[in-house]
């Protein structure tokens, strides 16, 4: 029996997807082709302007009012002028509204970078333009793509998870990215599966656990075990205590695991893992290992697994998959895939993909179960 909810609303959602990837490549027929060569060039000024702005905590120093230039760049201790040029180029993007008299205010986009914005991503945008993420694309990305080398590592001298480790700080704010993900994914991965068919969710990799607390929110009778690095799971109840967190908190339990070593058994079969882009980190070996370890605890309870992740098209990926995707070489030895790497990893596994659900976002749950078991491959 499907776990897939809401097939008519994914199904469009998909339409629509394919219609927005269709827009984001209109310039490219519509802009005289030198010209948009410099735009695409020079794309990285936007960012850093954007970066900065967050730095400069713009729209938290904004909040609600409308401020002049002086004021705000009093308020964030900035040279009038300068702040106002950037402001600027950041209205021009559409990012900020600027009335008249040189007066500012957030609008829709910059909302989203306050502090305050429960779908904030401020982290997020932080996190992609620091130094420690923007050194690879700067420095090493030609020799990465020359010689098949992992950029991240060519510039710091260690692969990215050793990196974290090393460096309290960037890891901190990696752990606030990727709990800001639902800002740009959604809650549908809580919609459009079907929770309710289990008692457990077993969140392997999961951060502090913000998928799980938003799933045991929508249902009242699961409970779930955040399983993670040490240091990331460390004073993570406390942390969602702080955010006013109650109930469903009450039903979550966090232990350190390292998946490489091994994951939390399962209990019965109403127990479900969650792997929420973890796989997508790591090469195809460190997968099968992963992936082994998974269908190792899960043995002998028929445990479904759930591994949320981008599934990559065949071939004409659209610009933001094809992104992700290169993230993911720039700074790990993983990869986004299609669904026949997927197939392949599975199948290495010892286990069987059971099916595909959609989801009205970017990734899709493979469903797995162990090799023995039965049910319609997809």
């Amino acid at each position: 029996m499907t776990l897939q909810k809401n097939a008519g609303a994914v199904r469009r959602f998909i339409r629509l997807a394919r219609f927005g990837a269709w827009l984001q490549n209109l310039p490219n027929k519509i802009v005289p082709p030198p010209f948009r060569l410099m735009q695409i060039g020079s794309a990285f000024w936007q960012s850093r302007a954007l970066y900065v702005a967050v730095r400069l905590d713009i729209a938290g120093a904004l909040a609600d009012a409308e401020l002049s230039i002086e004021t705000l760049a009093e308020r964030v201790a900035a040279d009038a002028d300068a702040l106002y040029r950037l402001l600027r180029m950041l209205v021009a993007m559409g990012v900020f509204e600027e009335a008249a008299d040189k007066r500012f205010k957030n609008n829709k986009l910059s909302s989203y970078l306050r502090l305050d914005h429960p779908n904030s991503v401020r982290a997020m945008v932080l996190m992609h333009n620091s130094p420690e993420m923007g050194r690879p694309w700067f420095e090493q990305l030609e020799q990465g793509v020359r010689n098949g080398g992992v950029p991240f590592e060519l510039a710091h001298g260690q692969a990215f998870y050793d990196y974290l480790d090393a460096n309290p700080e960037f890891d901190a704010l990696f752990a606030q990215a990727m709990d800001s993900v639902e800002a740009l994914a959604g809650d549908s991965f809580v919609t459009d599966f079907d929770w309710s068919r289990f008692e457990r969710i077993i969140d392997v990799g999961g951060s502090k656990g913000a998928k799980s607390l938003a799933i045991l929110k929508r249902h009242p009778r699961l409970k779930a075990l955040v399983a993670d690095r040490e240091q990331v799971i460390r004073g993570a109840a406390q942390f969602w205590k702080d955010q006013g967190e109650g109930a469903a908190l009450q039903r979550m339990s966090f232990e350190a695991y390292d998946l490489l070593q091994a994951v939390p058994k399962v209990h019965s079969d109403k127990d479900i893992y969650l792997l929420s882009a973890v796989l997508h980190g790591f090469d195809d070996d460190t997968c099968i290992a992963a992936l082994s370890n998974v269908a190792e605890a899960a043995s002998g309870r028929d445990a479904t697994i759930a591994v949320m992740e981008m599934v990559m098209p065949d071939n004409r990926a659209d610009q933001s998959t094809a992104s992700f995707d290169m993230q993911m070489c720039v700074n790990t030895r993983g990869r986004e895939r299609t669904l026949a790497e997927w197939r392949r990893l599975i199948d290495v596994s010892g286990l069987v993909l059971q099916e595909v659900v959609g989801l009205q976002t970017f990734g899709k749950i493979l469903v797995l179960r162990a090799a023995h078991c039965t049910g319609e491959m997809v």
